[in-house]
């Protein structure tokens, strides 16, 4: 592994880092809005409103501890498979919009390895809302391993991860690169931060855009109570059909709107922090 990947990795630990603690509050109200059973709430102020009330502010933290262990791993990876794969699409440093969004499609289908078990775990302590009987994460992990193993139980929702994450990324570096280019033309080479924050949150946008309706299909099959049958292609559809039965339409669409709003300071602060510890990092090892 060579000095510019490991800072890659190192960079992107403490990007998902910011964006855990950054968006974590509204990420709980966009998995209840996916997951809650019908008629438990109104929309997502009322999930907020009802999260405080009955579970108290740190509520909206639930979950936080799996990402914040994991996305330390699934941004290091990202990041790296990132920076590899535009390596491999092109020698030259400067990829086209078209290379680039194919780099991101490549990292996302890398990242989904690590992101699976980690948003599974998140959405499974998310669909708790305050019961006596609600577990401790430890324990989520324990029952899943016990009673389903790795493939079906750690690994539930890995084929519609990977489905969701190679569009997702792909939309989200594409965006992120042609805003930060045309702050390039204006700033130079050396952008503001906040122009850094712009572009992030513009690529944030474009991740939650292009990864609707597979992020609600996602984040149900794996809070279930039992395994997805079939072949992934046959229990996303199927997915897709009971969402439509339950709620029409724009159930497909649950949670986009704290999504949308999330993505803006969350991805914001994720390639804001990324850029500069990169940076940091290449003035003290040279590469």
């Amino acid at each position: 592994m060579d000095a510019s990947t490991i800072n890659e990795l190192l960079a992107g630990s403490v990007g998902g880092a910011a964006q855990v603690i950054v968006g974590q509050p509204l990420d709980t109200i966009k998995t209840r809005a996916q997951t809650a059973p019908t008629g438990m709430f109104k929309g997502p102020m009322d999930i907020l409103a009802q999260t405080l009330r009955k579970e108290g502010f740190f509520a909206l933290y639930k979950g936080m501890a799996s990402p914040l262990v994991g996305i330390a791993g699934v941004n290091s990876l990202l990041f790296a498979a990132y920076g590899i794969s535009k390596r491999l699409i092109s020698p030259f440093p400067q990829l086209s919009l078209k290379e680039t969004a194919l780099a991101g499609a490549m990292a996302g289908a890398a990242n989904a390895i690590l992101a699976s078990p980690v948003e599974m775990f998140k959405v499974r302590m998310q669909g708790q809302y305050g019961s006596p009987g609600d577990k401790r994460l430890r324990a989520v992990v324990s029952d899943m391993w016990r009673e389903w193993g790795l493939r079906r139980g750690i690994m539930r929702g890995y084929w519609v991860t990977v489905a969701r994450e190679i569009p997702a990324y792909a939309g989200f570096y594409t965006a992120f690169e042609f805003s930060k280019r045309k702050f390039s033309q204006k700033y130079g080479k050396e952008i503001p931060v906040w122009a850094l924050l712009a572009s992030g949150s513009t690529g944030g946008i474009a991740y939650w855009l292009a990864c609707y309706p597979l992020d609600v299909v996602k984040s149900r099959i794996q809070l279930r109570a039992t395994p997805p049958e079939g072949t992934p292609l046959q229990y996303i559809v199927r997915e897709i059909r009971t969402v439509i039965a339950e709620s029409g339409a724009s159930g497909l669409f649950r949670g986009l709107t704290p999504s949308l709003l999330r993505s803006i300071p969350a991805a914001g602060a994720t390639f804001a922090t990324f850029e500069l510890t990169r940076e940091y990092l290449r003035e003290i090892t040279g590469v």
